[in-house]
C-alpha cells in the first residue's frame, strides 16, 4: 500500500467505523478533512460514538507521514491547548516506527500502519478497552474539548450531503412501507394456511367416498 497522507485518511475512516467487536471505535459516522466554522482545526479523521456507554463521544485521528509533520503539528493552538481541539479521543495514524509512544503528548493514542496497509493500535482508549469504563475515561478521555467546533464541523458535513429533514422523511416513509407489507405477508401466509387446510380437507372427502 502506499502511505500517503490522503490513504492514511481515508483508512482513518474505515477505521473510525469498525465496531467494537473488531476493535475498533464503533462510530456511526466518520469523515475526513472536513471543515468546521469556529476555529482553524480540519481533522484529517473524525468519528462520533453517540451511545452513553464506554468510548462515546467523538474521536480524531491526525494521519502523519513525515516526522517534520509530526513535530509541526504541536505548534497549533489547539495543540498547545487541548481544550481548543476537537475530540473526546485522540489518535496519531502513522507509518510503523515514524512515532514513538514517548513522543506523544498527555492522552493521545497510536496507530501504526504497515507497509501492506495493516492497522496496529499501540495505545489509546480502543487498546484499553478491557479496562472498566471509568478508568479508561481517567486514562484517555481528554476532559475538556471544542464541542462547538464539533457540532459545527458536523453539521456542515451533513449540509453537504444534502436535506437531512428530506432524507429523515424517506427513510421514515421506507420503514413505513416495509411495515405495511410485513403485514401483507404475515395475512398471505395466513390465508395460505386456510388454503391448505381446506385443500387437505376436500382431499380426505374425497378420498372417503
Amino acid at each position: 500500500m502506499d502511505l500517503t497522507h490522503q490513504n492514511l485518511c481515508k483508512l482513518a475512516v474505515e477505521w473510525l467505523q469498525r465496531p467494537s467487536s473488531r476493535k475498533g471505535p464503533g462510530c456511526v459516522v466518520a469523515v475526513s478533512e472536513t471543515q468546521n466554522a469556529i476555529n482553524n482545526e480540519i481533522p484529517d479523521a473524525i468519528g462520533w460514538r453517540p451511545y452513553r456507554h464506554g468510548g462515546c463521544g467523538a474521536t480524531v485521528v491526525e494521519v502523519k507521514v513525515s516526522r517534520a509533520d509530526f513535530l509541526a503539528d504541536a505548534g497549533k493552538p489547539h495543540r498547545q491547548a487541548p481544550e481548543l481541539g476537537m475530540g473526546a479521543y485522540r489518535y496519531y495514524m502513522a507509518p510503523v516506527d515514524l512515532i514513538s509512544e514517548a513522543d506523544l503528548p498527555p492522552r493521545w493514542g497510536l496507530i501504526e500502519v504497515t507497509e501492506r496497509g495493516h492497522i496496529k493500535v499501540r495505545c489509546g482508549h480502543v487498546f484499553a478497552s478491557n479496562c472498566r469504563p471509568e478508568e479508561l475515561d481517567n486514562q484517555w478521555r481528554h476532559e475538556q474539548f471544542n464541542v462547538q467546533a464539533e457540532i459545527s464541523l458536523l453539521a456542515l458535513a451533513l449540509a453537504r450531503v444534502g436535506d437531512p429533514q428530506k432524507f429523515q422523511g424517506m427513510l421514515r416513509e421506507a420503514g413505513n412501507r416495509a411495515s405495511r407489507l410485513d403485514k401483507e405477508v404475515v395475512q398471505l401466509r395466513e390465508r395460505i394456511r386456510v388454503l391448505e387446510n381446506e385443500k387437505h380437507a376436500l382431499i380426505r372427502k374425497e378420498l372417503a367416498f
